[in-house]
C-alpha cells in the first residue's frame, strides 16, 4: 500500500477533536480504535438499540462507520484548516453482520488537492473471529474558506 505523509503534523489531534464532536457517532456508540496517516479504524459494540427486524446490525449504522472511518482517513492527510465532507459512496454488504462488535476501517487510495478517493471495510466481530461484511469505495472532498474546519 502507498506511503502517505500529513501535511498537518497534528492529524491525529485533529481528528480526535473532530470525532469527539460528531453527535451521530456517539449516538451509536463508535469510538476511535486507531489513527495514523490515510488510515483510521472505528470500533463500536453491537447491542440491540443497533439492530435491524433480523437482529443484524441495520446496514445505515456499517454505512455510517464506513463512512466516517473513511472521511477521518482522509482527514488525517488534509492540510491545517481544512474540512472534509463526503461527495460520493458505494458500499456492497457483503453478509449479514452478527457478532460482538463491528470495526470500519478506512484507507486512503488516493489523496488529490480536493478529492480523495478511500476504500473502507465492515467486519464483524465474535471472539477471534472476524468477517467481513460489507466494502465501501467513497470519495471525499477537502473543504477550504467555507467556515468548516475538521
Amino acid at each position: 500500500m502507498k506511503q502517505f505523509t500529513p501535511q498537518d503534523p497534528q492529524f491525529e489531534e485533529r481528528v480526535r477533536a473532530s470525532f469527539g464532536r460528531q453527535r451521530f457517532m456517539a449516538t451509536i456508540g463508535a469510538r476511535l480504535a486507531r489513527v495514523a496517516p490515510s488510515e483510521v479504524d472505528i470500533e463500536l459494540d453491537v447491542h440491540g438499540d443497533l439492530e435491524q427486524q433480523h437482529g443484524f446490525v441495520h446496514a445505515g449504522v456499517l454505512a455510517a462507520a464506513a463512512d466516517s472511518a473513511c472521511g477521518y482517513a482522509a482527514l488525517t492527510l488534509m492540510p491545517p484548516g481544512t474540512g472534509v465532507l463526503s461527495i460520493e459512496f458505494k458500499i456492497n454488504m457483503l453478509r449479514p453482520a452478527a457478532g460482538d462488535r463491528v470495526l470500519a476501517r478506512g484507507r486512503v487510495i488516493r489523496a488529490g488537492r480536493t478529492i480523495t478517493v478511500c476504500w473502507g471495510e465492515v467486519a464483524a466481530i465474535s471472539g477471534t473471529d472476524e468477517r467481513t461484511v460489507a466494502t465501501m469505495v467513497a470519495t471525499m472532498m477537502t473543504v477550504r474558506d467555507r467556515g468548516l474546519t475538521d
